[in-house]
C-alpha cells in the first residue's frame, strides 16, 4: 500500500486526500488550522458570505424601480451579526469537510509538518514522525504585509481580520485594486461604508477584461465609491480613532479603517524544502509542472503555495492531479486555458479561456462578439442595467475559445461557456441548444448566434 502524506488541509490538500484514499493509498493529512484551509476559514467562504449580505442590501436599495416600497428608513446592517454568521458558516463548512475526509479513511494529524531526508515527515518537531512514499505540499499562502503598513487587527486590517469588526467602518480605505481589493470595496460600499479604493494602476482589476473593468468602474462611480487610480500607498499609520494613508505623490487619505489587499506570500517556512531538494521559482513559490510534480522525487505541491492561478478550484485540481499521477491513475496535465474564474463584485465578472488582451496581442486568432444585457428581456424585468456577455471563437471553425460574463450571478452563467471551451464546442452548437425565455442565459446563445459565419 502506498503511503501518502499531505501537508495542509485546504482545497489542494483535502481533495488530494479524498482521491488518494479512493485509489487505495494509506493517507495521512497534517493540518494546523482546520480542514478547509484559508479558503474555508478566512478567505473564500467568509468573504463570499459577507458579499452575499451586501448583495441583499444592494438589491433592496435599488428595488424602487421595480415598484418595491421599503418605507422611510434605509436598509441597515448589524455588522456584528453579519460577521458572527460569517464565522459560524466557515466553522460549519470546515466541520463538514473534516467529516467527509475522515469518512474516506484519511488519518488527520493536528499540527505543523515538514519534510526530512529519507522520505520522512516530521510533525510538531518530532511529536509524530513517519515515512511516506509520496508527499504533497499544500500549505497555502497568507496576506502580504508591507513594513510601512503593519496591520494591528483593529484599524489597519488584512482580509483575514475584517471579521473581527463589530461596527461598520465609517470610511474604509482599501489599498490594492486587484480581485480581493475590488471585492471588499464593492461589498463595504453596498453595506453602507464610505469607501476609497487606492489603485496603483490606471484602472481597477488590471488583470481582468478591460471592458468588464470599465463597467465596474462606472458602477462604482454611480454608487459613490471613490477610486484613486495611478496612486500608490507609501505608508499607513494609525492616528487616534482613524488611519492616514500616505501616497507616494505626497497626498494623504484619511479614513476610519484601512484594508490592505496587496497580494499574498507562500507559506514555505519550515517545510524542509532546501533540505529535500524542492526548488522555488523567482517569486518564492514552489515550482511545479503541469501534473504538480516538484523538483524532488516523490514530492508534489498544490494550491496557493505554487502561485499557479491562485483559485480554490485550481488548487483542488492540482491536488487531484498529483494523486492521479503519483498513484498511476489516468491523468491529464493542468490546462489553465479551461479554468473558469469569478470576481465577486457587484456586478460579478466571470471569465474562462482566452482573453481579449491575448486576442489583441495576436497570441491567438479569434473573433469576438459583445452583447450588452440591456437588450435582454429578463435583465429588464430584474432591473439589471449593467453587464454584457462576450464570446471568443476561432474564425473558420467557430470553436469557442473563451468568454466573459458581467452580470449578477455571472459565476453561474459562465458554466455553459466553460463547458464549451472544455469540449471545443462551436458557436453553432451553442446556438442550437435551447435556452429558457426569458433568461439571462439567453444572451449567451444570442452571442453565439451572432458569431455564426463571423470572419
Amino acid at each position: 500500500m502506498t503511503r501518502v502524506a499531505i501537508l495542509g488541509g485546504g482545497p489542494g490538500g483535502y481533495e488530494a486526500a479524498l482521491v488518494a484514499a479512493q485509489l487505495g493509498a494509506e493517507v495521512t493529512l497534517v493540518d494546523r488550522d482546520g480542514v478547509g484551509g484559508s479558503a474555508v476559514l478566512t478567505d473564500c467562504v467568509p468573504s463570499k458570505t459577507l458579499i452575499a449580505t451586501a448583495e441583499v442590501v444592494s438589491d433592496a436599495a435599488e428595488s424602487a424601480e421595480l415598484g418595491v416600497e421599503l418605507g422611510h428608513d434605509s436598509v441597515g446592517v448589524d455588522l456584528r451579526r453579519v460577521n458572527q454568521r460569517v464565522l459560524e458558516l466557515a466553522k460549519a463548512q470546515s466541520a463538514d469537510t473534516t467529516a467527509t475526509v475522515e469518512k474516506a479513511g484519511v488519518q488527520i494529524l493536528r499540527g505543523t509538518g515538514r519534510l526530512a531526508p529519507g522520505d520522512r515527515v516530521i510533525v510538531d518537531d518530532g511529536a509524530h514522525e513517519f515515512v511516506a512514499d509520496v508527499a504533497l505540499l499544500a500549505t497555502g499562502a497568507r496576506p502580504r504585509i508591507l513594513p510601512e503598513a503593519e496591520p494591528d487587527g483593529e484599524r489597519i486590517l488584512t482580509w483575514e481580520q475584517v471579521y473581527d469588526l463589530d461596527e461598520l467602518p465609517e470610511h474604509l480605505v482599501v489599498v490594492g485594486s486587484g480581485v480581493t481589493g475590488a471585492e471588499f470595496a464593492s461589498a463595504y460600499n453596498a453595506l453602507g461604508s464610505d469607501v476609497t479604493l487606492v489603485s496603483s494602476r490606471d484602472r481597477v482589476l488590471p488583470g481582468e477584461d478591460a471592458d468588464a473593468a470599465y463597467v465596474l468602474e462606472e458602477v462604482f462611480a454611480r454608487r459613490g465609491l471613490n477610486v484613486l487610480s495611478r496612486s500608490r500607498a507609501a505608508s499607513v499609520r494609525r492616528e487616534g480613532a482613524g488611519v492616514t494613508v500616505s501616497l507616494t505623490d505626497g497626498r494623504t487619505v484619511r479614513g476610519s479603517h484601512c484594508l490592505m489587499a496587496v497580494g499574498s506570500v507562500p507559506n514555505i517556512e519550515g517545510l524542509g524544502l532546501s533540505e529535500c531538494g524542492v526548488a522555488l521559482d523567482d517569486r518564492g513559490f514552489i515550482k511545479v509542472d503541469r501534473v504538480s510534480r516538484t523538483s524532488a522525487r516523490g514530492v508534489y505541491a498544490a494550491g496557493d503555495v505554487t502561485g499557479v492561478n491562485m483559485l480554490a478550484s485550481v488548487a483542488a485540481m492540482q491536488g487531484r492531479t498529483a494523486m492521479w499521477h503519483s498513484l498511476g491513475d489516468a491523468v491529464s496535465p493542468l490546462n489553465l486555458k479551461t479554468v473558469a474564474a469569478n470576481v465577486f463584485t457587484d456586478p460579478e465578472i466571470a471569465t474562462v479561456g482566452w482573453s481579449q488582451a491575448a486576442v489583441d496581442a495576436g497570441d491567438i486568432d479569434a473573433v469576438a462578439v459583445k452583447l450588452p444585457l440591456t437588450t435582454n428581456a429578463r435583465a429588464k424585468m430584474l432591473g439589471i442595467r449593467d453587464g454584457f456577455v462576450k464570446l471568443f471563437c476561432r474564425p473558420g471553425t467557430g470553436i469557442i475559445v473563451g468568454g466573459v460574463v458581467v452580470a449578477p450571478r455571472a459565476s453561474e452563467l459562465i458554466h455553459p461557456i466553460s463547458l464549451a471551451v472544455e469540449a471545443s464546442l462551436t458557436v453553432d452548437q451553442m446556438a442550437r441548444a435551447f435556452t429558457v425565455y426569458p433568461s439571462l442565459s439567453g444572451s449567451v446563445a444570442e452571442a453565439a448566434r451572432q458569431l455564426h459565419r463571423r470572419d
